[in-house]
């Protein structure tokens, strides 16, 4: 187990409860709608299940999963799902399953040099023309706060990362302030990537 996930293991109450009332109802807007009515998500590393609960609410079918093992209790007892306790790299699914990704400020855990094959991996289970939403702290850095470690990226570096897949491009991206009360200097990279046509 890395420092992250115990991190989230030792104050998953505390996450939630911090997590769980922001309003995301504008990073809902650019999604949801390239994703078919009644369309299968998968929430990855859902947190609080937050995004998981919205999604079912709106008549989406979602599967969500999280390496804190606290966490998914908190998720499983939100959403009413069977959330799995797993990491990016060992989720496994069938291939081609899913209408969208959802990665909600997730994925800024992953250090540089496995983003790559996280992306790769993640999107084998992406359908064609599938869409996959992930946001990052915008900047370079690479370090651990309070005992979870974060990799912040810029947009070249995304771009890089997916290049290197093969399997992923940007359709959209965006630049936010952080959405919780007292955070909002904190700036973020919001992206809506789109599984290559090559791969249809």
């Amino acid at each position: 187990m890395n420092s992250t996930t115990r991190y989230y293991n030792q104050n998953a109450k505390q996450f939630f409860d911090s997590t769980i009332d922001v309003e995301m109802q504008s990073l809902y807007e650019k999604f949801l709608p390239l994703i078919p009515n009644g369309g299968r998500i998968l929430d990855a590393g859902c947190g609080s299940g937050r995004d998981s609960k919205a999604f079912l609410d709106k008549g989406y079918q979602v599967d969500a999963f999280d390496a804190s093992a606290e966490l998914t209790k908190l998720a499983t007892e939100l959403t009413g799902l069977e959330v799995t306790q797993t990491t990016f790299l060992e989720f496994q699914s069938e291939p081609a399953t899913y209408d969208g990704i959802w990665a909600c400020a997730s994925l800024l855990h992953v250090p540089m040099d496995e983003l790559d094959n996280t992306f790769s991996h993640l999107s084998e289970f992406l359908k064609p023309h599938g869409y996959f939403y992930c946001s990052f702290k915008l900047g370079k850095s690479e370090l651990d706060r309070n005992g979870r470690f974060f990799r912040d990226l810029t947009l070249e570096q995304l771009q890089q990362s997916l290049a290197a897949t093969g399997s992923l491009e940007v359709d959209t991206w965006w630049e936010t302030s952080d959405l919780r009360a007292g955070r909002e200097n904190e700036k973020w990279l919001n992206a809506i990537l789109k599984k290559n046509n090559k791969y249809a």
